[in-house]
């Protein structure tokens, strides 16, 4: 067997792994707000994000990657094939291990910037500085700030708005019902438009804005009411007031953050497997690749055990310790990341789903007072997430040396 399919085997397990990664840190901290809030158990959002980060990564993910995330580091360092899967396979076990070591942290952090920056470090290693994309990675630090603070806003806000006109009110389980069709109108709305401009799927379609805005509208309306006749006939405890009625609206805004990250974050992991897979199947790469379902399942499959053996810590993390969080306050997390990481994409700015989760978390603990909020978790994950790129790019460059040398 020649060195390539060995390469291979090993492109599979690291592949696999961050794919784990994914899961144990990524994806458990999207469904953190419903488990803080008690919407669902640990093991219902164990159960929910596997099955639906497996449907999301199959039928929702991209058929195609670019062979360089984010477009970070220039294509012309894929010429030799050689380097290529040495460079692919250290990025992967670099990204792979941070990861891991925030998730035994317990500390979120952006799988998408994990692997740019040891996409990074691999391209430093095989082309120099100048094959840096300098201005791009600029936009990936500046989204640092901008996704947290986009969230925190939309979360303060909606949760602002939810006091004024649910939660002051004498009879708030009343005008939680009453008021419902608008609340689960406006998730539905942007849940919509977000497969619409955010998936492969939605861009086979290839919409206009105009099409896309008025599709989402009659949808938005349709669930909207529809949800409401639901929620009269089946939700009776009224002692709970409002946020009986906003459990079962969080239900399904977790359902739709846990569908979107299998569709969009399984790239992070087969990206560079892919890369590997055809330069060993083909002998050489393009700036983009057609991905098999195959690997795409086998991508979906890696997340959903990472959820279910180590995606607890997160959880407990993001929905327990930063502030404490109810059925109203989780509600207005998930809609403002969703809302966040729809417009910034839109605007095409590099976003991530892990820091408009904090941010909304955060806005809606802020909402409260400063001292409904842990200030100490939180530098403590602003540190992490500043740490990310620099050293997932050293320990890229100390694995490609090594490979370098053994291969």
């Amino acid at each position: 067997m020649s060195i390539e399919y060995y390469i291979l085997i090993a492109g599979y397990i690291l592949g696999f792994y961050m794919a784990w990664n994914i899961g144990a840190n990524d994806v458990a901290n999207s469904m953190a707000s419903a488990v803080g809030a008690k919407a669902i158990t640990v093991r219902q959002a164990v159960f929910i994000a596997g099955i639906l980060n497996v449907v999301g990564a199959v039928f929702i993910g991209s058929h195609v990657t670019n062979t360089i995330r984010k477009g970070i580091v220039s294509t012309e360092i894929l010429a030799d094939p050689h380097i290529a899967l040495i460079g692919a396979l250290a990025a992967l076990l670099s990204a792979a291990l941070w990861v891991s070591f925030a998730t035994w942290k317990s500390l979120p952090v952006s799988t998408t910037h994990s692997i740019v920056g040891a996409m990074v470090g691999f391209g430093i290693m095989a082309g120099g500085f100048s094959v840096i994309k300098w201005g791009k990675l600029a936009a990936v630090v500046l989204s640092w700030v901008i996704s947290p603070v986009f969230s925190l806003v939309i979360a303060f806000v909606m949760f602002k708005l939810i006091i004024k006109i649910i939660l002051s009110k004498k009879d708030s389980f009343a005008w939680a019902l009453k008021l419902s069709p608008f609340f689960i109108g406006i998730a539905v709305f942007i849940v919509v438009l977000s497969f619409i401009f955010k998936t492969p799927l939605g861009k086979t379609l290839a919409m206009g804005n105009l099409t896309a805005l008025l599709l989402a509208l009659i949808v938005a309306i349709i669930f909207g009411f529809a949800g409401m006749k639901l929620l009269s006939r089946f939700v009776q405890e009224r002692k709970d007031g409002a946020e009986a009625i906003f459990k079962r609206i969080q239900i399904g805004t977790s359902c739709y953050v846990a569908l979107a990250q299998g569709a969009n974050d399984v790239a992070n992991a087969i990206g560079p497997l892919a890369v590997i897979y055809f330069i060993v199947k083909t002998g050489g790469i393009g700036s983009e690749v057609s991905v098999p379902v195959f690997l795409l399942l086998f991508g979906g499959i890696g997340i959903a055990f990472g959820i279910s053996m180590a995606g607890a810590r997160v959880m407990e993390t993001v929905g327990k310790k930063i502030t404490t969080l109810t059925n109203t306050r989780g509600f207005s997390v998930d809609f403002a990341a969703a809302t966040t990481v729809l417009i910034a994409s839109k605007m095409g700015l590099p976003v991530s789903t892990t820091h408009a989760a904090v941010g909304g978390v955060l806005g809606v603990g802020l909402a409260r007072g400063l001292e409904a909020v842990n200030f100490r978790i939180i530098i403590k994950i602003m540190l992490y997430w500043v740490l990310t790129v620099p050293i997932s790019a050293i320990t890229s460059m100390i694995i490609f040396k090594i490979l370098q040398l053994i291969l």
